[in-house]
């Protein structure tokens, strides 16, 4: 394993992530979300661009228990505000925009070839990857009130 200093948020990340297009519906991705057996999917447009995050937790309490019917309800309105890390971006600064902005995953982006979504990271591969004092410090960071 290469030393915390050393890893980019490429040696972390989760490949292969799947999008739910921006065009779909909540419904879709909420079996997406199930298929997958992931809690939240990147919404991609028709230009396979990231254009946003949508969670488990976003269609139950934005869509559903405002009385919406997720399938009529378009994923592009849940993109919202947009965090991601550049694939060859060192380790401490994926910490440092997860600490920030309190999110518990991220999208990896390969900002040299076409600027596409290549991965995510997610808690689950911190937890394998940081030492854990670093990770003791960023779900204190992260999970702060």
């Amino acid at each position: 394993m290469a030393t915390t200093e050393s890893m980019k948020a490429r040696d972390v990340m989760h490949a292969g992530t799947q999008c739910v297009g921006e065009n779909q519906t909540l419904l879709d991705a909420s079996r997406m979300m199930r298929d997958l057996n992931v809690g939240c999917v990147p919404i991609c447009g028709s230009d396979d661009r990231l254009k946003g995050m949508i969670t488990d937790r976003d269609i139950v309490v934005r869509c559903c228990a405002e009385g919406r019917e997720p399938a009529s309800v378009m994923a592009s309105e849940f993109a919202g505000e947009l965090h991601w890390i550049d694939a060859e971006a060192p380790i401490t600064e994926t910490l440092e925009i997860m600490e920030t902005h309190q999110i518990k995953r991220l999208p990896v982006i390969d900002v040299r070839n076409g600027h596409r979504l290549v991965g995510m990271i997610s808690e689950a591969n911190l937890a394998r990857n940081i030492p854990d004092e670093q990770l003791a410090e960023f779900v204190e960071r992260v999970y702060a009130a």
